[in-house]
């Protein structure tokens, strides 16, 4: 989490906790990219667990740093890609299908570029107040905030299932809030409560279970 190695190691087993209970409420293939999410962000909250320590001097720098890539590799690597397109498949019909597809191929050309960006230039991880600053000269900036939010966002609020766009709801104001009171830790910040909205994602797996699978008849 954005506060320490403790609460991260904490966040990340709870978070899994959750996301073994969603997977098991997974009743069809498509369900099953936006039913991991709980679990990808344990993931997630336990690796920033070994970023905290190794900027506590637990570990070597370049140990330190290679955990700080792999979890801007997620958080902004992967992230913009895998939620637009865990929507896409789980929604039920081909006409909602067609409706994700400009998100994720948004997300898909804004995660190119993030790859790029990580490998092209070098990442800055250091401690401010009590957040973690992931710092990447050619990802820190506002048109690249831009597209990475809508990715993320975008296609949460344009689903059919009202329990998507709730979650799509909550990540939105927790970004909001985020971007209003520590910007310079947005990564982290707002991966963190991202992962604590996706307890949302567990709520609906367990009580839509009578409603789902969906009838996935129809090709793109």
């Amino acid at each position: 989490m954005c506060f320490s190695a403790g609460a991260s190691f904490v966040g990340s087993g709870v978070l899994g906790a959750v996301g073994a209970v969603t997977l098991t409420k997974v009743k069809h293939r498509r369900e099953l990219l936006f039913a991991a999410l709980p679990t990808l962000f344990a993931v997630h909250q336990f690796i920033e667990g070994f970023v905290w320590l190794g900027l506590h001097g637990n570990f070597s720098p370049e140990v330190t740093h290679e955990m700080g890539a792999a979890f801007m590799l997620y958080a902004q690597g992967l992230l913009p890609f895998l939620i637009p397109l865990s929507v896409l498949l789980f929604e039920s019909d081909v006409r909602s299908r067609r409706r994700m597809l400009p998100f994720a191929v948004l997300g898909g050309l804004t995660t190119l570029y993030m790859l790029w960006a990580l490998t092209a230039y070098s990442l800055q991880v250091f401690i401010e107040g009590d957040s973690i600053v992931y710092l990447n000269p050619a990802t820190n900036h506002t048109a690249v905030a831009v597209l990475y939010i809508i990715a993320t966002c975008g296609s949460l609020f344009f689903s059919k299932v009202k329990d998507i766009i709730i979650f799509g709801a909550a990540n939105f104001a927790i970004l909001l809030v985020v971007m209003a009171v520590k910007r310079y830790a947005f990564t982290s910040v707002w991966c963190a409560y991202a992962a604590v909205a996706s307890v949302i994602i567990l709520a609906y797996f367990w009580k839509s279970s009578l409603h789902r699978p969906f009838r996935y008849d129809e090709a793109m």
